[in-house]
């Protein structure tokens, strides 16, 4: 049976989204992490004292739902808050935080690499940059106004 959505492109994301998801997910699962854990603590790593809000919009992730995800990095002692001021925190990667870091930059970087090893020659180098010009596009789309209204 021929999948009629396959010519697609945004579709064929989504798809192509969700397979290499699951598959960082279950190289992550050894960690005890899922790829948005990893993804906060890479973040942490790269920009300390980010804050939860901070975080959650280079994410793009709702506030709330940031909240049960620093919980449990919190609870398993790999992230720490900082007052920032009065009112914001800033996260930060604890020793233990620091070293787990490590690992899951390696998993990933060899999924990563596993991932463009499965394309054909041609294709690795502009893959990258193809997927970047389609996460633009669909960001550009997503602020636009609707047609017939003005912005």
């Amino acid at each position: 049976m021929s999948d009629p959505l396959s010519t697609l492109p945004g579709y064929l994301l989504r798809r192509a989204s969700a397979a290499a998801l699951a598959g960082l997910n279950r190289r992550l699962a050894p960690l005890g992490l899922r790829h948005v854990d990893a993804s906060l603590l890479l973040i942490l790593h790269s920009m300390p004292g980010t804050t939860q809000s901070e975080a959650g919009r280079l994410l793009d992730i709702q506030r709330a739902n940031m909240v049960p995800i620093v919980s449990r990095l919190e609870g398993r002692g790999l992230i720490d808050r900082q007052k920032v001021d009065g009112r914001s925190q800033g996260l930060h990667l604890s020793a233990k935080g620091d070293a787990l870091c490590a690992e899951v930059r390696e998993e990933i970087e060899a999924y990563e690499l596993a991932l463009l090893a499965g394309l054909p020659d041609d294709m690795r180098e502009g893959a990258v940059a193809v997927l970047d010009a389609f996460w633009r596009a669909a960001e550009a789309l997503n602020v636009e106004a609707p047609s017939g209204e003005e912005g």
